[in-house]
């Protein structure tokens, strides 16, 4: 089987972070998100998967050239030179699916069965299935109308509660038959949300929802992704963590280094490479990325480094999420907030 992993959008609402990095690139653990959904397809079989990249696309493709393999799944990266939306993404190339296949986010995390997915959309002999999921916040998200049988009766875009046709999100997980492309001009920004599932309904396609026990986050603000990284270290959704795990709260990269007086507790991730100082205190759910260096006494609770990032000795970090390559200083007091470099 065959799938799409949507990656070329710009994930303004978790800027600054995206200011410095495409979304699907953002780290979770230690890992790129779009590493983990990687991860998820090449677990379920999924032999080939395509990609599209338009912002800050070099970054990607840096990571994983136009063509490599993880896990024995080959991945194909292609640049979008101009934005065609979530349909239009997939249109453009349509050539590689001429059955079955999955369309996926490249920037949320989930541990969807993909099999599971795949059998409820053929046993139903769907033309198009969507995963939804169960959501207290509505006016976040774009909702979804079902009946008894799963048969998708209406949508709502990010209705006010009280307003709401239904609860079930649209999670952007998709299973489509290819015929449902014909329902998508070439060379035309287009969505599949606004687009073509009201085509779909128009033309009284075989079009159903399907609801599975699964972890889903958009990480669509940047306190969905320090929850998104408190889910995956609490075990709320299963994805693979790097590094050696020790006593079930602490996972150590390859070539990290530790000091012994370090005070670790709670959930943590030391990355690759990574250098923790005499004296330090890292509590609550911390990662500290792959190339990173915590001087001596410094303490940081419940925060993310991302790779190569310091922080300076005696400094104290709370609910922050430090940037690739910044560096806090000695001493710095910092609580909340996302700390990115300035643009040169």
């Amino acid at each position: 089987m065959k799938a799409m992993a949507l990656a070329a959008g710009k994930g303004t609402r978790l800027f600054p972070l995206t200011g410095e990095t495409p979304k699907p690139m953002a780290p979770v653990v230690d890992r790129p998100i779009i590493e983990h959904i990687f991860d998820l397809l090449a677990r379920h079989g999924v032999e080939e998967v395509y990609a599209n990249v338009h912002y800050l696309a070099d970054e990607l493709l840096r990571a994983y050239g136009e063509h490599s393999r993880i896990n024995g799944m080959e991945i194909h990266l292609s640049r979008e030179e101009r934005l065609l939306g979530t349909a239009g993404g997939v249109k453009r190339l349509e050539e590689h699916f001429e059955e079955t296949f999955i369309v996926i986010s490249g920037d949320a995390l989930t541990d969807i069965d993909l099999g599971e997915l795949v059998a409820f959309h053929r046993e139903k002999g769907a033309l198009a299935t969507i995963a939804l999921r169960r959501v207290f916040d509505t006016s976040e998200f774009g909702v979804v109308e079902i009946d008894e049988e799963g048969n998708i009766l209406g949508f709502q875009e990010k209705p006010e509660p009280e307003e709401a046709i239904s609860t079930l999100a649209n999670t952007g997980i998709y299973v489509f038959e290819p015929e449902v492309l014909d329902y998508i001009p070439e060379d035309t920004f287009y969505d599949f949300a606004k687009d073509v599932f009201p085509k779909l309904l128009e033309a009284r396609e075989r079009f159903v929802g399907y609801q599975g026990n699964f972890y889903w986050s958009d990480i669509g603000t940047l306190q969905a992704y320090r929850e998104a990284q408190y889910d995956v270290l609490s075990g709320k959704v299963r994805v693979n963590i790097p590094g050696r795990k020790i006593n079930g709260t602490l996972w150590v990269g390859e070539d990290a280094q530790i000091h012994p007086t370090a005070k670790l507790e709670g959930y943590v991730v030391v990355g690759k490479d990574a250098v923790i100082g005499r004296g330090v205190t890292l509590s609550g759910d911390v990662t500290v990325g792959t190339d990173c260096w915590i001087r001596p006494n410094a303490t940081i609770k419940s925060s993310i480094l991302l790779p190569g990032s310091s922080v300076g000795e005696g400094a104290y970090l709370e609910d922050c999420i430090v940037g690739h390559s910044y560096d806090v200083r000695p001493g710095e007091t910092i609580r909340g907030g996302a700390l990115i470099r300035a643009a040169r």
